[in-house]
């Protein structure tokens, strides 16, 4: 077999334990064992590998960047670096406050608070590497363009007046950013931290999203996928969308449910529109949002996004 991941999903599941490939229990763990080492042998490839580039990159220099542009080119700017920087939710809530301080329109960092969690350079790899380029660049061009407008429309509405109070009387800067050590040998030590620091954070994520992908794939009938959420079910769009809220997880975490969902039959609208509701709309993110921004704030961007979604998913439905 050409996949050497596959082969040891074979390996695991059928010679060693000796399940069938007929089974559901063997085709569950198949799945399970290929994609667990294929995911996690990507991910510390890719996360050295751009934590090389990335030495440079943090929330203060992000802030710098987009200060005093115009407002095209700010959410431009916004948007771009959302998706190359894939903060943690724990530096999205000084970064929300530096990108206010800084007189940043709150539509722009609305623009980047989209981008960040829901795009990703690890997950776009992850996505051609798993399943294909085409499904790649349109979850890239969806994301990107829900990014764009929904920060547009949040700022028709004016969120300035539902900041909390203490994120404008909070002084940023008091501690000066230690200099970044450039040297290659720094450069390295980064990118090990950057391994370490991301696998520790999403590893748990990504091995739920594997084992719910394993039971769909292998459990799931795929007449009932195919009457169900096929092509042609225009509920199981904003269904899938509301499945998402409760669930935590980020783009790399959820690609391996796409896949097992695609690998079903279901519609690539339905599979997109999951997947940016895990990453984006999870009850966990709304919570630390709510930190900053209030609550009518709050259901406005849940709002925003959750329409957004649906109507991504109903276009790509109908475009495949």
């Amino acid at each position: 077999m050409s996949d050497p991941f596959a082969w040891l999903g074979d390996l695991v599941a059928y010679s060693l334990l000796g399940l069938s490939p007929n089974s559901a229990a063997g085709s569950a763990l198949q799945f399970f064992v290929m994609d667990v080492t294929k995911i996690f042998a990507l991910l510390v490839i890719i996360i050295y590998l751009m934590g090389l580039l990335r030495a440079l990159v943090s929330p203060e220099r992000v802030r710098e960047f987009v200060r005093g542009r115009p407002d095209w080119q700010a959410r431009g700017m916004a948007v771009g670096l959302g998706a190359v920087t894939p903060f943690c939710s724990c530096s999205s809530v000084p970064l929300f406050i530096g990108f206010v301080e800084a007189g940043i329109p709150l539509g722009v960092t609305f623009s980047f608070l989209i981008a960040s969690p829901m795009i990703n350079e690890v997950a776009a790899v992850l996505l051609i590497g798993i399943l294909g380029w085409k499904l790649a660049l349109l979850y890239l061009a969806a994301g990107l363009s829900v990014a764009w407008l929904g920060g547009i429309v949040m700022q028709r509405f004016k969120p300035e007046r539902w900041v909390e109070d203490y994120v404008w009387r909070i002084q940023m800067g008091a501690v000066a950013a230690q200099r970044p050590d450039t040297s290659l040998r720094g450069r390295h030590r980064f990118a090990v931290a950057e391994v370490r620091e991301i696998l520790r954070r999403i590893w748990k994520w990504v091995l739920i999203g594997i084992g719910v992908g394993a039971l769909f794939h292998g459990f799931v009938p795929t007449q009932w996928v195919v009457d169900n959420l096929g092509d042609g079910q225009w509920l199981a769009v904003p269904g899938a969308v509301l499945v998402g809220i409760p669930l935590y997880s980020n783009a790399t975490g959820v690609i391996p449910v796409a896949e097992a969902m695609l690998g079903k039959g279901v519609a690539v609208g339905t599979v997109l529109a999951l997947m940016m509701s895990i990453a984006a709309l999870s009850v966990p993110e709304m919570l630390i949002l709510r930190k900053v921004i209030r609550w009518p704030a709050l259901a406005l961007f849940a709002t925003v996004l959750g329409v957004s979604f649906v109507l991504v998913g109903w276009t790509f439905n109908l475009m495949t």
